[in-house]
């Protein structure tokens, strides 16, 4: 035969079981002359009446007696292929994801969760991969299993939850002129050297164009790709660095670095994580994510006291 219809093994699988017609269509959910319609189709199939008469009831004849045993062993394969995976447990699970962290949660986020993932599932690892991978093509290659930062517009397939909103800061170190200053103008603010963090090198964002319209700018003495790199070069040399509220407040305290607030308004910081939609269903990575949302909100509430 070309052609076999797979749907006939559980109609047989049911019909062998029960010795019925009726009862066979019931246990599948459907109608009798269904399964009548399947009974016939069997016997053109297999060249043998299969169950045969006998009073009121039918009989399965030798050779449906042959085939009852495989046939059932192969309707529940079958099946078992279908049902939810219950064999991998993803708390025992080994597995290495690769992560795409903002540089600022590797230092703040990342401990936690790696001290909260040895305890939950000690068999999951974690590979940071370098923020130079472009965020949709690297998820969509499997380069990255999981984004955590500031996740960006992209590509309608990939998955993305927001995890925390963040508000923005001034950042100085102690010697700096706006350390000691009680309110930050916005012309001070101006006067001052700044220092821009943009994975693109971009000068200008959202402060410029706050500036603009008091008619004021500001003179960015240097462009760097990550906050760590900004918040160090911040308590060596006096510029000003923008920093979110809270998720910077480990480094500021490492490093002695004073804040104000920022004397233009500036719009929050959204942290989310992204993944493909290849791992939306798997276990393990679901675990993953569940573990991500959990140590980043106790992370957010715990900086907030």
């Amino acid at each position: 035969m070309d052609y076999i219809d797979l749907n006939l093994i559980e109609a047989l699988d049911a019909l062998l079981a029960e010795n019925s017609v009726t009862k066979a269509a019931a246990k599948l959910h459907t109608s009798a002359p269904a399964m009548s319609r399947a009974l016939a189709r069997l016997r053109r199939v297999f060249d043998d009446p299969l169950l045969v008469r006998a009073g009121r009831d039918l009989v399965p004849t030798p050779r449906a007696l042959e085939l009852r045993g495989e046939v059932h062993a192969i309707a529940s394969r079958a099946r078992a292929l279908f049902a939810p995976s219950t064999t991998a447990d993803p708390r025992t699970a080994v597995r290495v994801f690769d992560l795409q962290v903002t540089d600022m949660l590797s230092t703040t986020f990342i401990p936690s969760l790696i001290d909260d993932l040895r305890e939950q599932a000690p068999g999951i690892s974690l590979r940071l991969r370098p923020e130079t991978l472009e965020d949709v093509p690297a998820l969509r290659e499997g380069l990255v299993d999981l984004e955590i930062g500031n996740i960006r517009p992209g590509d309608s397939e990939i998955h993305t939850e927001a995890l925390v909103t963040e508000g923005l800061i001034g950042v100085v170190r102690p010697g700096h002129p706006l350390a000691k200053a009680k309110v930050v103008t916005p012309q001070r603010f101006a006067d001052a050297d700044h220092i821009v963090v943009s994975r693109r090198g971009r000068a200008e964002g959202p402060i410029d164009e706050q500036l603009a319209e008091l008619g004021l700018s500001r003179r960015v003495a240097a462009v760097v790709p990550t906050f760590a790199s900004a918040l160090f070069i911040a308590s060596e040399t006096d510029v000003v660095c923008i920093a979110p509220a809270r998720l910077a407040r480990r480094m500021l305290d490492t490093l002695g670095l004073r804040t104000f607030t920022v004397p233009v308004e500036l719009p929050s910081v959204t942290v989310g994580m992204a993944w493909h939609p290849r791992n939306h269903h798997d276990r393990t990575h679901q675990l993953l994510r569940e573990r991500t949302r959990h140590i980043m909100a106790a992370a957010a509430e715990g900086l907030s006291r």
